[in-house]
């Protein structure tokens, strides 16, 4: 087989890698290309393949009640390179599945190196991919480069969508005052690798969170050129954003104080809370969970200084900003995504629309065994509605709408929850009168992941 007859994969991150794992898991042969170290980005720091840029969560794994969970349980099932590198490098954090940074990447590497039908190719690919190679997935990601992001919007006629993620500051433990913050998870949720106190917590009386709220509104911020357009996606907002929607915003997100408990003044609610979640397997780095922010360093570190116990911080690595860009999917990809212009080419990935790590490894899963079966003269199912991938594959393909044309112009970026899925209807138990509301959801959650379950089953086996 030559060249053109590989599936060549464009980016070496969460999506490329899975690809290309899946392709070769299916017969097919590989190569990878990947322009770190040869070219950087704006926001990796390793020319490392999989690094995770911005947190080392891959969120809940929950999969009865959580979709995330869900799609977690679905890719194990389908033999994920990514949840294996996850899995095998767990930290602790709750409910919630951690990873080590450092020991993922090294575990997706040694498996891809060790595969003879895999060739990583250590180079940029300035422009549309050649001619002559006939199967491409790219993966390149939201920090595309320029020539090759160039090529595709000549190809597509279609301006790319941009966003911008804001990246959260990593602690050093040891300038932590353990004096002051307490180790429990919200609810003392015990997950994979967890405790039930997985979590560093550092409490905000009334007074000290709106001195916090007023040194965030009052602070300089990183100033956009004249060609940065900033759309944020509402699940990534910087806490500076938030905050100027209004002084109450960050108390009913990453500093809800609920389901948390001071030890040491269990009778004194805190007013607000910021959390830490363990960032490396020594534990010796903590990052502030969902404290992503575009302010400049210069201010970050004074501005933390002041949540209690983070008042000797020293930061290992300040917060920031990369470029994101994303296809109008809906309107430029089929729905086993192939660029309606070049059918050749297939896109996996954040690029297509979908938000968080592990949204854009599934998406990788799926391109690397539709490309596989094409590549060996196939045909390969998409995966069915009902379940975690299929449910991703319509929202950024357009799945069934009754009004296309509206999804089309509004569509944005999308992590998988419960209201991508086909609707189930679910019963009252018998002997409940009342039924309430949260146990008819949390019933509902779990119908809706048996049946996703069992329909995986089937395509994970290639059927």
């Amino acid at each position: 087989m030559d060249s053109s007859e590989h599936i060549h994969i464009v980016g070496g991150g969460l999506a490329g890698c899975e690809a290309a794992w899946q392709a070769v898991q299916a017969g097919a042969k590989v190569i990878l290309h990947e322009m770190r170290p040869q070219r950087g980005t704006p926001a990796h720091i390793t020319s490392d393949l999989a690094e995770l840029v911005c947190s080392n969560s891959l969120r809940s794994d929950d999969f009865q009640y959580n979709a995330v969970g869900l799609l977690h349980e679905e890719m194990r099932r389908c033999n994920s390179l990514i949840m294996r590198a996850a899995d095998t490098n767990a930290l602790p954090a709750g409910g919630a599945l951690a990873v080590d940074r450092a020991g993922f990447s090294s575990h997706i590497l040694e498996a891809l190196e060790a595969s003879p039908n895999v060739d990583i190719r250590r180079e940029e690919i300035t422009g549309l991919p050649p001619a002559e190679w006939r199967h491409v997935i790219i993966a390149s990601g939201p920090l595309t480069s320029e020539p090759l992001a160039k090529a595709i919007q000549k190809l597509t006629g279609e301006d790319a969508l941009a966003f911008f993620d804001a990246i959260a500051p990593i602690i050093h433990a040891d300038s932590i005052d353990h004096d002051i913050v307490w180790a429990q998870s919200r609810y003392d949720k015990v997950g994979p690798s967890g405790t039930g106190a997985d979590y560093l917590n550092c409490p905000l009386n009334e007074e000290q969170y709106n001195a916090f709220v007023d040194a965030l509104l009052a602070s300089e911020s990183h100033k956009f050129h004249d060609w940065e357009n900033v759309p944020y996606f509402d699940g990534c907002l910087p806490i500076e954003e938030m905050a100027a929607r209004g002084r109450e915003t960050l108390r009913f997100g990453p500093m809800k104080p609920v389901g948390l408990t001071n030890p040491r003044d269990p009778d004194n609610k805190p007013y607000a809370i910021v959390q830490l979640r363990q960032d490396n397997s020594l534990g010796t780095l903590w990052n502030m969970v969902g404290f992503q922010t575009k302010l400049k360093y210069g201010n970050q570190a004074e501005i933390f200084r002041m949540i209690p116990g983070l008042q000797n911080a020293e930061f290992a690595r300040l917060g920031g900003l990369h470029h994101n860009t994303f296809l109008n999917s809906p309107k430029v990809l089929t729905s086993d995504l192939r660029l309606k212009a070049q059918p050749r080419l297939r896109f996996a990935g954040q690029m297509t629309g979908v938000e968080g790590y592990v949204e854009s490894a599934a998406i990788g899963l799926i391109a690397g065994r539709l490309a596989a079966a094409d590549s060996l003269g196939r045909k390969a199912p998409l995966p069915p509605a009902t379940t975690a991938h299929g449910a991703l594959l319509n929202h950024i393909t357009g799945g069934h709408l009754e009004d296309e044309g509206a999804k089309l112009r509004s569509f944005q970026p999308m992590n998988i929850n419960f209201g991508l899925f086909p609707d189930i209807e679910v019963k009252k138990p018998e002997g409940v009168k009342r039924w309430k509301k949260s146990e008819r959801k949390k019933i509902k959650k779990k119908a809706v992941s048996d049946r996703a379950l069992a329909a995986i089953q089937s395509w994970a086996a290639g059927k």
